[in-house]
């Protein structure tokens, strides 16, 4: 990396350890943070828009800058908060960034790159989840308002956003076809949150479900084309998939590291762990797919920044990353033998948070559905 990306990871580094990490365990405990406070804060370095136009508000940075960041915030034990920050950045407003109008990025995304707004991103439901085309919240146009009726579930941010980055049904077509992205502010008259949701992990991101009983919004919050809010999605998961993909390298190689440490210091049967074969086999394997994974992640941004698509590499990066973290924790457990199971271990957390890897931004099976059709299998 240059010399002026390494300044800003050591900046980045000072920050999340100045206002993050001194607060994570109770932020776990408590099960949320303020993110407008900590938000407020991230965005006076210029974190929530590192790859947007200086005209709303970003700082027009490469896609390396983004790397390394998600890089360095994977290397704390903080994935709650980082997942915070993800949706953020990466989920709830891309498709404003590519596709909104400038008065709604001038209303939506310019607080939100501020750190004066919390925003989320709204597609899944109880009964549609990897399944996108199946969402059956749908909106009615009255007039110059759409009327939304509906639910979701698993919205990150959901308990503070200020507004919604929101697929729902625009037409009565089925399938993929119909359906547009609204912004819908958390204020809407009809709009609840219904309940907040315990999870696994991730316990300081608060998760919740959704209810709109005839919550009414401006035609004019439309994102983009209305019926065009499926192919807009799509485009705004590949970069959630990316950043996941940047994410799990800085994750896997902080705690490989950590597990290396750990087995040089503790002896079984005379001699370090760390002099068994077996174990320092598996970091060592582990270690070169995680090398394999940064190598497509300098791919991508290459791709990226040069025009291309990359909707293939970062579904099977995601893939990759999902089982490769999972992987990880896994065997970070186990190699710490009974410590690793204590709470107090900071194996613990990161096996819980690992386990989303493989679900959240596109389940496993629905990245290999992609890639199979991809490759003209009839699935």
């Amino acid at each position: 990396m240059s010399y002026e990306i390494e300044q800003f990871r050591a900046s980045a580094r000072a920050v999340i350890e100045r206002e993050i990490t001194p607060y994570i365990n109770e932020w776990e405990t408590q099960g949320s943070f303020d993110a407008h406070a900590l938000f407020a804060k991230l965005a006076e370095h210029g974190w929530l828009g590192l790859g947007y136009s200086a005209e709303i508000g970003g700082e027009d940075a490469p896609l390396e800058y983004q790397m390394a960041l998600a890089d360095e915030l994977a290397r704390h034990n903080i994935a709650s908060v980082s997942l915070a920050i993800n949706v953020q950045m990466h989920m709830a407003t891309p498709s404003l960034a590519r596709y909104g109008s400038r008065e709604l990025q001038e209303k939506y995304l310019r607080p939100a790159i501020e750190g004066r707004h919390v925003a989320a991103i709204a597609v899944t439901e109880p009964e549609a989840g990897s399944d996108v085309a199946a969402l059956s919240t749908h909106a009615v146009r009255d007039g110059d308002d759409w009327v939304i009726n509906g639910a979701k579930i698993f919205i990150t941010n959901g308990a503070q956003a200020d507004w919604f980055c929101m697929l729902v049904r625009t037409s009565n077509e089925g399938g993929y076809r119909g359906m547009s992205q609204i912004i819908v502010p958390s204020d809407t008259p009809g709009f609840e949150v219904v309940r907040k949701l315990e999870k696994l992990g991730h316990r300081a991101s608060d998760t919740v479900e959704l209810r709109l009983e005839n919550a009414r919004v401006p035609v004019s919050n439309t994102i983009g084309e209305i019926g065009r809010g499926f192919q807009q999605q799509m485009q705004q998961f590949v970069i959630e998939r990316l950043s996941a993909c940047f994410g799990t390298v800085g994750a896997c190689e902080w705690a490989l590291e950590k597990t290396r440490e750990y087995l040089r210091t503790r002896a079984t049967f005379g001699a370090p762990l760390a002099t068994r074969q077996y174990p320092a086999f598996q970091l060592t394997e582990l270690a070169a797919q995680v090398e394999l994974l940064r190598a497509l992640n300098e791919k991508m941004c290459r791709m990226l920044e040069g025009g291309e698509d990359i909707t293939r590499e970062a579904t099977v990066g995601k893939l990759v990353a999902g089982r490769l973290m999972r992987e990880v924790a896994d065997l970070c457990v186990q190699l710490h033998g009974g410590m690793g199971y204590m709470e107090e271990n900071w194996t613990a957390r990161f096996l819980r948070d690992a386990r989303l890897s493989s679900i959240g931004g596109g389940a496993d099976e629905v990245m290999l559905q992609v890639l199979a059709r991809a490759d003209g299998l009839a699935v």
